[in-house]
């Protein structure tokens, strides 16, 4: 959590209800982005209390939407922006799922794996990648394994700031067609001496893979010409 102010709102309407988009001095939430969805918790203040629903971002502001529980905003107002802890960690060992299934589906089908677009939620993961061909039931099962095997041997989960010209260098993997600033954060899962993966990725992640307790695929499928979905969840 962190201290706060109100700089401006809005009020939306959705499905029937008057929400309120906010914009904080600084936030402790993070903002849907890479396919990671947004961070929900509590705005408040004696005289004021929000639930956040939701965060996204507009051009480089962290926007809020959220619903009145108690209280009136006004600019201005200091507030104590709290994230929901247990949700951001399930979000967070989900996303680390998500770097586990590239590594393990390069390592079981090969290199023509590709990321071609990725969901992370607090309760499931989705994860599109370019393969010509439908996995086999025993592929998949081998990938399941794989990650899990992984799971359980505690690979740590590091992140790294640096130029993207450096990031570059170390062999780290950019999602294609992604823009990325001068600056980027590198994520790697390693047990000190084999890296596993190691991508650019601005997202939350578990310390170690340890974390993540069981993965389980729950489907593979094609979604378009080339274009393979598998969705997975961490129980």
């Amino acid at each position: 959590c962190c201290e706060t102010k109100v700089l401006r709102y809005r009020k939306v309407e959705q499905k029937g209800k008057t929400l309120y988009q906010i914009v904080l001095s600084k936030t402790p939430f993070y903002a849907e982005c890479g396919g990671q969805t947004g961070d929900s918790g509590v705005i408040e203040n004696a005289n004021l209390k929000l639930e956040v629903l939701t965060t996204f971002k507009v051009n480089q502001l962290f926007v809020h939407r959220c619903q009145i529980l108690n209280g009136e905003i006004e600019i201005g107002d200091e507030v104590t922006a709290t994230i929901d802890v247990d949700r951001r960690n399930e979000i967070m060992v989900h996303h680390t799922s998500a770097h586990l299934l590239q590594a393990a589906l390069i390592n079981v089908v090969g290199d023509e794996v590709k990321q071609a677009g990725s969901q992370v939620e607090e309760n499931r993961m989705r994860f599109d990648f370019t393969f010509s061909r439908a996995m086999t039931p025993a592929e998949v099962e081998k990938t399941e394994a794989l990650m899990n095997k992984w799971i359980y041997e505690k690979y740590q989960v590091k992140t790294d700031v640096m130029d993207i010209e450096q990031a570059k260098l170390t062999g780290a993997t950019a999602l294609f067609g992604e823009k990325y600033d001068d600056v980027v954060r590198v994520v790697s899962i390693t047990d000190g001496e084999n890296c596993i993966s190691k991508e650019f990725c601005a997202g939350t992640h578990a310390k170690s893979t340890g974390d993540l307790r069981l993965v389980k695929i729950v489907s593979e499928g094609a979604i378009a010409a080339g274009t393979r979905r598998i969705e997975l969840v961490v129980s």
